[in-house]
């Protein structure tokens, strides 16, 4: 077995489509699909009909994915993964990550790193850890 590819699911408890609207705005990204559950499922319950069942949004060259997930399900446990970005233009970049840091918590502002790359890190207002890495200068 070959894999093609690895896409963070990000599972927002009912927060997915506003999240979308966010990460249109903030990132940049493309909405490339989403499904409610009511969709489905005629015999849906009412209170999970309007709920995002499966969402695609383009960043960059990559993908994430999102889920409302159920009504009274907590996100999985272990949820200790962050979403990594490449970037290639540092003052775009910044942008990028002041935006997406509105409402969240910045944990390594968008500097240069010892590596030589400016870098930095945030976990956004949803709960969702990104780190951005752009190799150009600024």
């Amino acid at each position: 077995m070959s894999f093609q590819s690895a896409t963070p699911y990000l599972h927002l408890n009912g927060k997915a489509e506003e999240a979308m609207a966010f990460y249109q705005s903030a990132l940049g990204a493309d909405l490339i699909s989403s499904q409610r559950f009511g969709e489905l499922d005629d015999s849906c319950p009412a209170a999970m009909k309007d709920r995002i069942m499966h969402a695609v949004m383009k960043v960059g060259e990559g993908m994430i994915m999102m889920s409302d997930g159920m009504p009274d399900a907590a996100p999985p446990a272990g949820m200790s993964v962050s979403v990594a970005l490449s970037c290639t233009d540092a003052e775009a970049t910044r942008k990028r990550f002041d935006a997406l840091a509105e409402g969240g918590a910045v944990i390594a502002p968008f500097n240069k790193a010892p590596w030589g790359a400016w870098f930095g890190s945030l976990t956004d207002k949803y709960g969702i850890a990104w780190m951005f890495n752009c190799d150009q200068p600024s």
